[in-house]
């Protein structure tokens, strides 16, 4: 036996009955947020083993990751060692870059040391690389296509498994010190991502050197922006 006032009435019974049917009409009309069950990499979005937003993140770094890879493959070690000019980068020292870059934001945003406080291994591992120029022309090359995948391939595993070990807090979470501004984890990953939009470039340059026009003709070809940042790189400048 029930005690007496706990015993629903009709109303109150025909109220519940309408509410619970409404959420669960509502689940089955809402989609899940947590996984995208589709796996092909144009598929942008949360994905399996991470959280929603580190999902998304992962999906375009991937997306992007292979666009790139894409623009140099079946790259000879002449193509990867080629420069457009006195001041250019290789295509070589500029894969090499993307993964100091990965390696650079894992320590700082993984393991919170400042940039300007890198480890002794960092700089001798990465530090040519990540700063390209003169240093990187005279030691960055004589090295095959997979030398440089591997490298890429290593690093990006390591940023996936400590992705992996984070939640969306953490990649919203904002650092107040960065050089360019209150910045959070997002959009610092984000700008990694970014990074490899500039091979495209150079190996569209490397592969055409001969044209005079070929500048020209890319400047025509890409917004102005990635245009510039591309030039940048290629010229010897770099952004961290």
């Amino acid at each position: 036996m029930f005690p007496a006032d706990c015993v629903p009435t009709r109303r109150q019974f025909l109220m519940t009955a309408a509410a619970v049917t409404t959420a669960a009409s509502g689940i089955a009309l809402v989609p899940e947020l947590a996984v995208s069950e589709e796996s092909g990499v144009n598929i942008i979005g949360p994905k399996k083993g991470y959280s929603p937003q580190i999902g998304t993140l992962v999906s375009m770094m991937t997306w992007m990751r292979k666009v790139m890879l894409m623009s140099v493959k079946g790259m000879s070690q002449k193509d990867l060692d080629y420069l457009f000019d006195a001041n250019s980068n290789t295509i070589g020292s500029l894969l090499m870059h993307l993964a100091a870059t990965d390696r650079i934001y894992q320590i700082n945003t993984f393991e919170g040391n400042n940039l300007k406080e890198l480890p002794a291994s960092y700089k001798d591992k990465w530090g040519v690389a990540m700063e390209l120029g003169e240093p990187a022309r005279k030691q960055i090359k004589g090295h095959d296509l997979d030398y440089y995948l591997n490298l890429l391939g290593e690093t990006r595993e390591q940023t996936l498994a400590e992705f992996r070990k984070r939640d969306d807090d953490w990649l919203l979470a904002v650092d107040k010190t960065w050089g360019w501004g209150p910045t959070n984890n997002y959009c610092k990953w984000f700008h990694v991502c970014n990074v490899c939009g500039n091979i495209p470039l150079g190996q569209r340059l490397a592969r055409h050197a001969s044209s005079a026009t070929t500048s020209a003709f890319y400047h025509k070809a890409m917004p102005d922006s990635m245009f510039l940042d591309g030039m940048k790189r290629l010229n010897g400048k770099r952004e961290t």
